[in-house]
């Protein structure tokens, strides 16, 4: 039994108390002649996952309509009869956007349906990249709510894009993401319920979208794979919603790189596809230059050489066309040296070390924010150790160490604890005090 975290988040909403809500529905029966008797227990148990029985499911949907002044049906509700198409408005924008505010409230609760779910694959994984790809679009996405949207609330999400993706970079995903699951819930989710004509409503998507993107970033960082694969969707459809096609191709980058770190390589090189022909000229010359190194990366696991070699042009010839103050701010993570170190861990995956090692060090000599250049320095001492250069591997593994101090990122800690499996398995003289200082940075628990 599921707990009913649309029923939970309605209730929120409303400003029902559990109480409140029984006390209502044995009034709204009493109107049809019922006799009910319910307490705030009942609601609990239905807030558990146990559905109400008789016309209590329509009671509370009538209780909910007047409350919160508009239409609520059994599928808003979590109520919907299991195995039945559900209504028609449950596909529309105003039945995402309810779904999508409840996994906010559910994450933020720690949900533990929520939170441990595991990331799905096969159609599901791929059934939100073809609906953002292909028709219908919206028509109209304005939406008759209490309060009304402003320029000022706009302003005050794209901050706070831009804010909490810093502080991802700075802190990593693990300390960030209860922050902006807070700020999801505290202030996204009023705005996307409130008034806004299609024009405003377009600007709020897009910009609730960008945010919705990073919390899926930090549950990736998290190791929540499932909801941040979740939140990704969310943000692809917010993205439709908006009619921006780049913000979209921006956020299948993301659903890219998930699919590269689950080894589901054909995905990641058919949603890097998807992404670059649907978005078209939308597409921006960095994230063009990302995807197209993601894809050589998948095609190298792949072992297609090939196809891995032809990617790593396109994405050196796309890096070479990205001009600063022209991109969104979503893809200011394309920094310089980004490619470099993608296209590195394509080479070596291909046994190309010589030509591996010349992007690894490039990357490394040029300026990244502190989390791209732990990254950047853990490519370059395992590149340099698989040349047999020890000396170099372990000098550049002890500035990886100290660079990633502060940071609470389980991706992070995956490339410490690889860089430290390969010094210590090469028996090399000098591994033992980057293993210790690696070790002190991993005994910290998140």
């Amino acid at each position: 039994m599921q707990p009913n975290t649309l029923l939970d988040a309605i209730l929120d909403e409303a400003g029902v108390s559990h109480a409140g809500l029984a006390a209502h529905v044995n009034q709204a029966g009493r109107a049809r002649g019922l006799s009910l008797r319910y307490e705030h227990t009942a609601v609990a148990r239905w807030l558990k996952g146990q559905r109400p029985r008789g016309q209590v499911p329509d009671l509370i949907c009538e209780v909910l309509a007047a409350r919160l002044r508009r239409p609520v049906t059994l599928d808003d509700i979590g109520l919907g009869v299991p195995g039945e198409p559900a209504a028609p408005h449950t596909g529309s924008l105003c039945g995402f956007v309810e779904r999508a505010t409840a996994l906010w409230r559910s994450d933020q609760q720690r949900r533990p349906h929520i939170v441990g779910a595991p990331a799905v694959t096969g159609t599901p994984a791929v059934m939100p990249v073809w609906e953002w790809e292909n028709p219908p679009e919206d028509v109209d996405v304005s939406r008759g709510g209490r309060h009304r949207v402003t320029p000022n609330d706009l302003d005050m999400l794209r901050a706070a894009r831009t804010h909490y993706e810093q502080m991802y970079r700075k802190a990593g995903g693990v300390a960030t993401r209860a922050r902006i699951v807070g700020f999801l819930n505290a202030e996204a989710a009023p705005l996307l319920r409130g008034s806004y004509t299609d024009a405003t409503g377009r600007q709020l998507h897009r910009a609730t979208g960008g945010l919705v993107a990073v919390a899926g970033i930090c549950a990736y960082d998290s190791d929540a794979h499932g909801l941040a694969q979740r939140y990704f969707h969310q943000a692809l459809r917010l993205a439709k919603a908006s009619g921006d096609r780049g913000l979209g191709a921006y956020v299948i980058a993301l659903l890219v790189n998930q699919s590269l770190f689950m080894r589901e390589y054909r995905q990641a090189v058919a949603f890097a596809e998807a992404a670059l022909r649907a978005a078209g000229s939308r597409i921006t010359p960095a994230l063009a230059s990302d995807l197209y190194a993601m894809q050589a990366k998948a095609y190298a696991h792949l072992g297609d050489g090939t196809s891995a070699l032809s990617c790593i042009r396109r994405a050196e010839q796309s890096a070479e066309r990205i001009r600063r103050g022209h991109e969104p701010d979503e893809t200011g993570y394309v920094q310089p040296g980004l490619v470099n170190v993608q296209v590195a861990e394509a080479l070596l995956s291909l046994g190309e070390l010589a030509a591996a090692g010349e992007h690894a060090a490039a990357a490394v000599d040029t300026p990244a924010h502190d989390r791209g250049r732990v990254h950047r320095l853990a490519m370059l001492s395992t590149v340099e150790l698989r040349q047999g250069n020890a000396d170099k591997a372990v000098a550049i593994a002890v500035r990886m160490a100290e660079q990633a101090r502060g940071m609470e990122s389980q991706r992070l800690r995956d490339r410490l604890r690889a860089v430290r499996e390969h010094l210590v398995r090469s028996g090399c003289s000098g591994t033992a005090e980057a293993a210790e200082l690696i070790d002190g940075a991993l005994r910290v628990p998140l």
